[in-house]
């Protein structure tokens, strides 16, 4: 059973009871997955995508992991705000019975506050779902919450008053918040992604354990500094070359780079090893582009060592391999994603499908990282306590 020696450790120390947790806008389940892997419970699973919810159940089952104990909800987030309310509230009355914490996770979609996305903003159909969640967590009060997000969101100007308004609806609601811009590569994984993350701990816990603003620490489980990352002697561009073989740099962290991880994912033998998108058109095109040329708007081709730009493919243009003649297969893009080798997609998915859930997921080490963070706020500051 995959990491179960792991919860059993955390669990046997955490003295304050369970930790629960609802997820919203689950995806296939990455970010929960940090959670999972790190002493919480999830007791009830959220996605309005039928394919990703299947995704969800898939990859669970074949790593062995727990069901949620409320099941899974494949409906709009706005029915808890409606007609599933009274449900929900005594599904969280029963999680806390035997003296748990509950919390609520979600990324609500980000397309229309993403920089390369239509810049709806809280207009947009997805812009509305993040107002839906923070309506919810006021409407049902969970003692702690994590909110994820684009960079948009928090950098563009008119995305980012929505966002302080949001803030502010929560903070009258009784909620202390802390809130930072994260990048992917300081929780070591390989990819240049960054996230705005709100968490919020509901005042009478708070009063416990502190304010958030001091006492939440976000750098304490994370492995690198970003602009130490940055600064680093990353190769540039190297002549592309089918299958040619090029050493690894002196003076990078190699398990910061793409091949590290499809080696540590072992990528040719995984499920997903074979699927990749494989257009006729802009084959010869893609032949010509060097090996670490990811400066376009498309075709980019990542370096074997070096981390990837953002996992985030649209209209099925993946990144290209660093020495093969293609794009990326499902299984290199888990692995850029930093998700253990032994998470897998349903082969019923369509290769679409796998590809977008890869993209709109959080980096699993970040979400395993941040969950410690949570877990270590939540436990006075001993995360082994």
């Amino acid at each position: 059973m995959f990491h179960a020696k792991i919860v059993i450790v955390i669990k046997e120390v955490w003295n304050m009871g369970s930790l629960k947790v609802f997820s919203f806008f689950s995806g296939s389940g990455f970010l929960d997955l940090g959670f999972e892997t790190t002493g919480f419970d999830i007791e009830l699973v959220n996605e309005f995508s039928p394919s990703f919810m299947n995704a969800y159940k898939y990859s669970r089952e074949q790593m062995g992991l727990r069901k949620p104990s409320f099941g899974y909800a494949n409906i709009d987030i706005n029915e808890y705000l409606n007609d599933r309310k009274d449900e929900l509230s005594e599904q969280i009355k029963e999680a806390r019975a035997d003296g748990s914490l509950v919390g609520f996770i979600g990324g609500p979609p980000c397309p229309d506050f993403s920089v390369a996305g239509k810049q709806r903003g809280r207009h947009g159909d997805n812009g509305k779902l993040s107002q839906s969640y923070i309506d919810l967590i006021v409407d049902q009060k969970p003692d702690f919450f994590l909110f994820e997000n684009v960079k948009g969101l928090w950098r563009t100007a008119k995305h980012r008053a929505f966002y302080d308004d949001l803030k502010r609806e929560l903070e009258e609601a009784g909620y202390l918040l802390t809130d930072r811009l994260t990048n992917a590569l300081e929780f070591a994984a390989p990819q240049d992604r960054d996230r705005i993350l709100l968490f919020g701990v509901y005042h009478t816990l708070a009063e416990k354990l502190g304010d958030p603003k001091d006492s939440f620490q976000w750098d304490k489980f994370m492995t690198y500094d970003l602009e130490e990352v940055k600064s680093m002697p990353w190769p540039s561009t190297d002549p592309f070359e089918v299958d040619g073989d090029r050493g690894v740099p002196d003076g990078i962290p190699k398990e910061l780079t793409a091949q590290y991880w499809f080696d540590k994912n072992d990528v040719q033998n995984h499920p997903n090893a074979t699927e990749c998108f494989k257009p006729k058109a802009g084959l010869a095109k893609m032949k010509i582009i060097e090996e670490g040329d990811d400066c376009k708007k498309s075709y980019k081709r990542i370096h074997r060592w070096r981390y990837s730009p953002t996992v985030a493919y649209g209209n099925n243009e993946v990144h290209l391999h660093p020495y093969k003649e293609r794009r990326l297969t499902v299984a290199e893009a888990l692995s850029l994603q930093s998700l253990p080798k032994e998470f897998a997609l349903p082969p019923e998915m369509s290769l679409t499908d796998k590809f977008k859930t890869t993209g709109n997921g959080v980096p699993y080490l970040l979400a395993r990282g941040i969950a410690l963070t949570i877990r270590d706020y939540l436990n006075g500051g001993d995360i082994n306590g």
